[in-house]
């Protein structure tokens, strides 16, 4: 460290020490016209030196600070208060100065303040903060020692509650030293799993940094230490050993640790020591909180351990804030480690940022931006302005958020997780609305028999079943979460979901397609509902107990069972296959989004595909997928579902040869290379006349003739299939043209 340089002046008789980079020759003070600089010197030949104090018989030496002393105010040369500051009190430490704080427990000046031969005892029972700092400036005016006195910005702690300056004060604690248990503390960490991984370089950080604990504290509430002080000494005597532990122990687990207070020290004294009562004195200190908490292990899961109620030692697992690796995760693992043989008390420790306003500020009262989670439940008092989400949406809000950093929530937020609540809700909807004439034993299509479609959209369920069950274990609620989210939007309502309509809505009630599909949705709502259930219990309940197939008084809820084994067994199947199908898709939607513009065509049924690869595996796939000229049923080159057809919702879709095909069928403003697929796509008017059932277009339809001119071979047949199952009979209905 640099030692800075001097300036020593002297108006008249009086002589200021400056440092120099601080000296103006402009300074006036009251007692001064003018400043002479006299000499300049190192600050460390003053080092030793004494001086005699303006108010008191004291005489101090000069020390060498440190580097909390800087040259953004005062002279340079500060005053040092041992029993005012940890700064201060180190650096009174390393020169051996008195240890002097006149101040009591409410910020009054005591006696030792009152020692003065200039003021006599003027100070004592002033306010440190108050009256007293104008006592102080008075009498050392009145000794002649105040060259000047005014206002400065100066930063300075305030305490967070009552918003008043705090002082610092140097008194008599307790302390608990970590230097014997040091190195199995940080052992221990070790042997603990941190959530997010950085808490372990934490907890690393603040126990091998951790000095001597200090377990008392003075305050008018908490649990009391057990001790005694001897009158006569004024304390320096105490009685604290096993007997008066053990009496004291037995009085707390009887009338509660507030009997320290009420009950008489005779009381509180073992037998052999009641004879002594008028020599003591109960002490006032109350154990640091910290401790009280960090204790908290030996009771909740030590004492109650029962292997047959699932309850042990070490916990689990502990959640609190990322603040508490200096506070209750650490007093919780010194105590353990130090009671217990080196041992941990928690298997695994989660922290959690802070929650903040939409802004990113911290809530406060004050500031009028505190989210009250009741509100987000109930709604507010205006419902049009803060309406009542319920519980799960704000469940889904903290589950859908990265809790390892701060997290913000406002009504903005809320409203969009409340979107995404509707989603999955709409998704449960569909699901169980297609199944209510479905009964699993009797219509289930065994999985060998099942489409590639749908084995490959059980294989997508497991796999996102195996997902969500894998983050869930690992605590990671947002990446479960958006999985879901995914799943349900991408992967269901714009594929699988919108494809399985066709089948859903127009096939006749028993055909094969149908049911594979409804087997498939089965599969889908139970997952769906176990998988939403941590997070969303209300919504995942509410369609347990409204699922289509349910036998009559069944009571059972999605809590109990587990998630079947099944759902997660299914194999991933033709994945590159589907992969190629929704690209193509994908990019075929672009397309059709320039024809609609364009007022070509309206629903995507309205438009035929033209589709061309120079890829032969690709070109070898799609052809697998080509399916009949005609919509008919049973379909003769498909199974009527793995087709590109219905995977695609047009009307035809037509392999070629070659981009000229496409350019001689479409026009140029509606003929793209795919981005995804890298196939060439065209997309033009479809052919043919619209079946008005299931909205196809096609070549043959009013050709069958038994339900009138405007239906499908398809259509038809299912039509035929209806009335033979349920004996009914169809009729079309027909609309007469309105009278002029």
């Amino acid at each position: 460290m640099l030692i800075p340089r001097f300036w020593m002046a002297s108006p008249n008789y009086w002589w200021l020490l400056v440092w120099s980079r601080l000296w103006n020759p402009s300074f006036k003070f009251q007692r001064a016209k003018k400043l002479t600089v006299l000499a300049t010197f190192l600050g460390s030949s003053l080092v030793g030196t004494t001086y005699q104090h303006p108010l008191y018989e004291r005489v101090s030496s000069v020390v060498a600070g440190g580097d909390y002393i800087t040259t953004e105010s005062g002279t340079g040369l500060v005053h040092t208060a041992p029993g005012h500051g940890q700064e201060d009190y180190l650096t009174g430490l390393k020169y051996g100065l008195e240890l002097l704080s006149p101040v009591d427990d409410v910020g009054k000046f005591t006696t030792e303040a009152g020692s003065s031969t200039v003021v006599g005892d003027s100070f004592v029972g002033k306010s440190v903060l108050g009256e007293g700092n104008v006592a102080v400036i008075e009498a050392l005016e009145e000794a002649g020692a105040l060259i000047r006195a005014e206002d400065y910005g100066h930063k300075y702690p305030y305490d967070w509650r009552t918003k008043k300056p705090t002082i610092f004060r140097a008194t008599d604690q307790w302390f608990a030293s970590v230097e014997g248990f040091r190195e199995d503390a940080l052992k221990a960490v070790d042997t603990v799993k941190w959530i997010p991984d950085i808490g372990k370089n934490r907890i690393t950080s603040f126990v091998s940094s951790r000095g001597d604990w200090c377990i008392s504290r003075q305050r008018s509430w908490g649990v009391p230490i057990p001790v005694f002080y001897d009158k006569a000494t004024g304390g320096t005597e105490i009685l604290l050993n096993e007997d008066t532990l053990n009496h004291i122990q037995s009085i707390f687990a009887e009338h509660g640790s507030d009997a320290w207070w009420r009950m008489d020290v005779v009381d509180l004294l073992p037998e052999k020591y009641k004879d002594q009562a008028d020599k003591w004195t109960r002490g006032t200190d109350t154990m640091d909180v910290w401790f009280d908490s960090g204790s908290s292990w030996a009771g909740v899961t030590q004492q109650r351990a029962n292997d047959d109620m699932g309850l042990g030692f070490p916990a689990d697992i502990y959640l609190e804030g990322s603040d508490q690796h200096r506070g209750w995760f650490q007093s919780s693992l010194l105590t353990s480690v130090a009671a217990n043989d080196g041992q941990a008390p928690y298997k695994s420790v989660l922290t959690h940022g802070f929650v903040l306003d939409e802004k990113g500020f911290k809530m406060s009262k004050s500031l009028g931006n505190v989210v009250n989670p009741l509100a987000v439940i109930e709604g507010g008092n205006n419902k049009k302005l803060e309406p009542a989400y319920g519980a799960d949406v704000l469940r889904l809000w903290v589950a859908s958020v990265d809790y390892t950093g701060d997290v913000r929530v406002g009504s903005n937020i809320i409203k969009q997780t409340f979107e995404s609540y509707r989603k999955l809700r709409n998704t449960a909807r569909y699901l169980i609305g297609n199944l209510a004439d479905f009964d699993p034993k009797r219509d289930s299509v065994p999985y060998d028999d099942l489409p590639s479609m749908d084995k490959w959209m059980l294989g997508t369920l497991s796999n996102v079943l195996k997902e969500v069950d894998e983050a869930m274990s690992e605590y990671q609620f947002s990446r479960a979460t958006q999985e879901l989210l995914r799943f349900s939007t991408s992967d269901l309502s714009n594929f699988y979901l919108d494809v399985a309509k066709d089948r859903l809505y127009i096939s006749a009630v028993d055909d094969a397609r149908r049911r594979s599909c409804q087997t498939v949705l089965h599969a889908l709502l139970e997952g769906f509902a176990k998988s939403i259930a941590p997070v969303l219990p209300h919504m995942a309940e509410d369609i347990w107990q409204n699922l289509p197939y349910r036998s009559e008084g069944d009571e059972s809820s999605v809590f109990e069972g587990g998630l079947p084994e099944v759902l997660i067994s299914y194999p991933s199947f033709d994945t590159e296959k589907w992969s190629l199908v929704r690209d193509i898709r994908t990019d075929v939607n672009q397309v059709l989004e320039l024809a609609r513009k364009d007022k070509m065509v309206g629903a995507s049924l309205d438009a035929a595909a033209y589709i061309y690869t120079s890829d032969e595996a690709v070109r070898h796939t799609l052809d697998q997928l080509d399916g009949d000229e005609s919509l008919i049923s049973p379909s003769l080159k498909t199974n009527g579902v793995d087709e590109l057809r219905t995977a695609l919702m047009m009307s035809q879709v037509n392999l070629v040869d070659s981009d000229e095909e496409i350019s001689s069928a479409c026009d140029s403003a509606y003929i793209t290379k795919g981005e995804l697929s890298g196939c060439t796509i065209g997309v033009k008017k479809a052919d043919g006349v619209k079946c008005g059932r299931c909205w196809f277009y096609d070549k043959a339809v009013g050709k069958h003739g038994r339900y009138g001119s405007d239906l499908c071979q398809r259509c038809d047949s299912a039509i035929f299939s209806w009335e033979e199952k349920t004996g009914g009979k169809f009729s079309a209905i027909t609309q007469e043209a309105p009278v002029a």
